[in-house]
């Protein structure tokens, strides 16, 4: 057995940390749904077929993680719930009031959607990390590379809207006149 590392899943069972660890996937379990509703209008407002095609993608990918966490609650023997996630209410939020407050058809607001994406990114890789490491500690194998899994696809999704912003959005919405 390593160093603080817990393999006895009967010990865990009942722990503060499992019961952490449930909250927790019902959090983000709640904010991936809410994703799969937010990615189409997220879609439908941006102007670059780049942006466009990456937001339909995620979208895909995000209904995967959906299914993922399904998968994870099963593994660790609980029932897939969803608890209502603040941050991600609040981020999707603030990417409606992106769209609402830019002009149709700029690339301001493709630069607005990109921020707004990636603030729901570094929450979602936050908490895939956590909750990966606090898997591992509680010996759930299987949620561990589940979550492992999806964490790695967050974070590629963050590097491509980076390189979508650098590939040209922000200069142009930088040279858009007020």
């Amino acid at each position: 057995m390593k160093t603080g590392t817990m393999n006895d899943q009967s010990t865990t069972a009942h722990s503060k940390l499992k019961e952490l660890f449930v909250e927790q996937l019902q959090d983000i379990y709640w904010a991936e749904k809410k994703l799969v509703k937010t990615l189409p209008k997220m879609a439908e407002a941006a102007t670059s077929d780049k942006l466009k095609q990456a937001f339909n993608n995620h979208l895909e990918q995000t209904k995967n993680h959906v299914s993922r966490l399904e998968q994870v609650f099963i593994s660790i023997g609980e029932t897939a719930k969803t608890r209502k996630c603040p941050a991600m209410s609040g981020i999707a939020e603030e990417g409606e009031d992106i769209i609402d407050g830019t002009d149709e058809g700029s690339a301001q607001r493709d630069a607005g959607l990109i921020i707004a994406a990636q603030k729901a990114e570094h929450y979602e890789i936050a908490t895939y990390g956590g909750l990966a490491q606090l898997a591992e500690t509680m010996g759930f194998t299987e949620a561990k590379s589940l979550l492992g899994q999806t964490l790695q696809e967050e974070e590629q999704t963050d590097k491509l809207l980076s390189q979508i912003a650098e590939s040209g959005i922000n200069y142009k919405a930088s040279q858009e006149k007020v």
